[in-house]
């Protein structure tokens, strides 16, 4: 069963929240401070802060939408939140 991930990094240089979707969140993570991505290149480095898992695609797709529609507040109290697996 393939899993699917929705992640959220935060920069360390302007404490910044990019919001993603992916099926290995530590690759992804990599990949973000390697400068592979255009728009979070500019931010290096990244650290991981939030991830969520998701059974089917379509749903992680739809969580990684709402997310990108949430202020920095709310992802903030989503960091603290069960929901995030890397504070397990």
């Amino acid at each position: 069963m393939d899993h699917y991930y929705v992640y959220i990094i935060q920069s360390e240089v302007d404490r910044s929240f990019y919001k993603g979707f992916t099926t290995n969140y530590l690759k992804r993570l990599d990949d973000h401070n390697a400068g592979l991505s255009q728009y979070t290149s500019r931010k290096c480095p990244w650290k991981l802060v939030y991830v969520e898992e998701f059974a089917s695609k379509s749903k992680a797709l739809k969580r990684e939408l709402m997310l990108k529609k949430q202020n920095a507040n709310y992802l903030r109290w989503l960091i603290d939140q069960p929901s995030n697996i890397i504070k397990h």
